[in-house]
């Protein structure tokens, strides 16, 4: 249980406890397990070794021959954790549950001004390594901030950014400690690599706001798949288009998504949610990118989940 309030009109005026988080995480995934009789199916689907099992079906958008493509040239490479799925599609399209992502990366985390800026001068030296040898170079990136549950109190400042471009490394940067130092800014700044997210220019307004440095050259994600994907535009979250290209599914604790990113020393747990968030965009705008448009796929078909 929660911690007693005295003279309060509304929850919502206090932080919640360790206890609330995680009774509201226990509440969400007790709610998932269970789903209503009319939204459940008698279908029976073959597992992976073959045996008949039943799953109740959850049909995605089609997706192209291409993207299969794409997986079976990767398939060779131990360091990529990510991969397309084709063993469970049936006309491509995809069943639960999903496997969560996890990255198998190194994590290098910097909180101090000097960790930071050395971390920095280490992305500018991938980026450039990246521009000679394929012409661009791609981040993904996303930022942290503690959440308030105070009515008309702001939530805090960016005070974590987490940066990606490849499958061995992410950087977790305490910017709340460290600020953004010269070198972080030049990479921010920096036009020449592309800096990819879901809703990623909501998370450049909050760093200009905040820290008053600018992100340049960014790509949302979201708007990348509706250009790639058939049917009616939507509003793609990261773990919507994670489980809709690659059947993986990203963890989102609640304990450690509304937790206190202004500590003095992130959890093993905070650092493990940060990259893999980073680690995922990044991978994802991969996926994106090696997708034909729509009207050079004549395999793109959109199936109607049902209601």
């Amino acid at each position: 249980m929660g911690s007693e309030i005295p003279n309060s009109d509304s929850d919502w005026a206090y932080p919640l406890t360790d206890e609330d988080l995680e009774a509201i995480d226990s509440a969400f995934s007790a709610a998932a397990a269970v789903a209503p009789p009319s939204k459940r199916h008698a279908l029976s689907y073959p597992d992976e070794d073959g045996a008949s099992v039943d799953s109740p079906p959850k049909i995605r958008r089609r997706l192209p021959d291409s993207l299969f493509v794409f997986q079976k040239q990767h398939n060779n490479d131990p360091s990529c954790s990510l991969l397309p799925c084709y063993r469970n599609r049936r006309n491509n399209s995809y069943t639960f549950p999903f496997r969560e992502i996890k990255f198998g990366g190194r994590v290098i985390y910097s909180r101090t001004l000097e960790e930071v800026e050395h971390a920095a001068k280490e992305l500018l030296d991938f980026v450039e390594a990246k521009k000679r040898k394929e012409g661009q170079c791609v981040l993904g990136l996303d930022i942290e901030w503690r959440p308030t549950f105070r009515r008309g109190v702001a939530p805090g400042k960016a005070a974590v950014m987490q940066i990606c471009g490849d499958n061995n490394s992410c950087f977790v940067l305490h910017i709340i400690h460290s600020q953004i130092p010269k070198n972080l800014q030049s990479l921010l700044e920096d036009s020449a690599s592309v800096k990819v997210g879901v809703c990623i220019a909501n998370d450049a307004a909050k760093v200009l706001q905040d820290h008053n440095v600018s992100i340049n050259n960014l790509k949302d994600l979201s708007d990348l798949a509706n250009q790639k994907l058939v049917g009616e535009p939507k509003k793609w979250s990261l773990s919507s288009l994670t489980e809709m290209l690659i059947c993986k599914k990203v963890p989102k604790p609640t304990k450690t998504r509304l937790g206190n990113w202004e500590v003095e020393v992130l959890s093993k747990e905070q650092l493990i949610y940060a990259a893999t968030d980073a680690y995922v965009s990044w991978y994802l705008y991969q996926v994106l990118k090696n997708l034909p448009d729509p009207a050079d796929n004549k395999s793109l078909e959109n199936v109607v989940a049902p209601e």
